[in-house]
């Protein structure tokens, strides 16, 4: 018995008749945070703490675990990657690929999607519209210099303005990620300056299996996060194959998963969801692309 519409037309597949999509979203943040030494008002919070510095000091120890994230992480990830031999999309920020280039070509290399999450790693709901635009176009422009490709794809950092997708529209943007209402994506119709509506993708993403549940209490072990995780692809599995096409995002940050005691878990995820079929996994833009050419726009 159904007590709401599916959310996936009847009939929908992704390509090659799969049921199930899944994402990889690896967050690029490292290199972009707040600094008192860049000009920011206040440090990040202290990683793995969550300490807040009472006085708007440079806190040189957490800055050096945001580097941890770019020296080792990044290419434990990879590596990883490149042995289960599946894409990912990378929400970067441009400042992080213009302080380590090296990431950003071994994206370019892999043929894998940079979606933009701001040239900084900043708040644009408080921002003004002359200025948001900007820093949109800001993160956009650095992403195609560091990697060869203009994003498709934004994802703010956790909040986001009443216009942001009506700037994501004017400056030719796929799609928007900032969402977590559904499994499928959908077309949110976005009121323009003149009025108009249009049309733009959403892909709605996933906090609850992100691996920020390493810091967060109550905190998940690595084992807790891939029971979590793999419990998370079987019920979307499951739902697939008996009520409709369904999506799955994994969010990842290479200064969290990027850990000796956490690799593991993405490993064993990644051995996992590539032993199953009728599962594509595939890029954000692909996803989003593959949608828009079968579920027509709302006009």
């Amino acid at each position: 018995m159904s007590y709401v519409k599916d959310p996936a037309p009847e009939g929908f597949t992704w390509p090659n008749g799969a049921k199930l999509a899944l994402t990889i979203v690896v967050n690029v943040e490292e290199g972009a945070e707040r600094r008192i030494d860049e000009g920011d008002k206040r440090p990040e919070p202290v990683d793995e703490l969550g300490a807040v510095p009472g006085k708007p000091i440079r806190v040189h120890g957490n800055e050096s675990n945001y580097q941890y994230g770019i020296n080792r992480g990044a290419p434990r990830v990879l590596k990883l990657l490149d042995e289960a031999g599946v894409p990912a999309t990378w929400t970067v920020c441009g400042q992080a690929l213009q302080k380590a280039p090296w990431l950003g070509e071994a994206i370019a290399k892999r043929g894998d999607e940079p979606c933009n999450h701001g040239h900084k790693w900043a708040f644009t709901s408080f921002m003004s519209p002359e200025d948001e635009r900007a820093f949109i176009a800001k993160g956009t422009d650095s992403i195609l210099e560091t990697t060869g490709r203009k994003p498709a794809g934004w994802l703010s950092r956790y909040l986001h303005s009443d216009i942001t997708r009506r700037i994501l529209i004017e400056q030719g943007y796929a799609y928007h990620m900032d969402d977590y209402s559904d499994d499928f994506p959908f077309w949110a119709l976005t009121e323009m300056e003149d009025g108009s509506q249009k049309p733009i993708v959403v892909l709605p993403y996933a906090i609850d299996s992100n691996d920020m549940k390493f810091w967060l209490a109550p905190a998940f072990t690595p084992d807790m996060w891939l029971d979590y995780a793999k419990r998370s692809f079987d019920w979307l599995y499951a739902e697939s194959q008996e009520e409709g096409a369904r999506m799955i995002s994994l969010g990842l940050h290479l200064r969290i998963i990027g850990r000796p005691g956490r690799i593991g878990a993405f490993r064993d995820f990644l051995n996992y969801v590539t032993s199953k079929e009728d599962v594509w996994i595939t890029t954000r833009e692909q996803v989003a692309r593959h949608f828009a050419e079968t579920v027509p726009a709302p006009v």
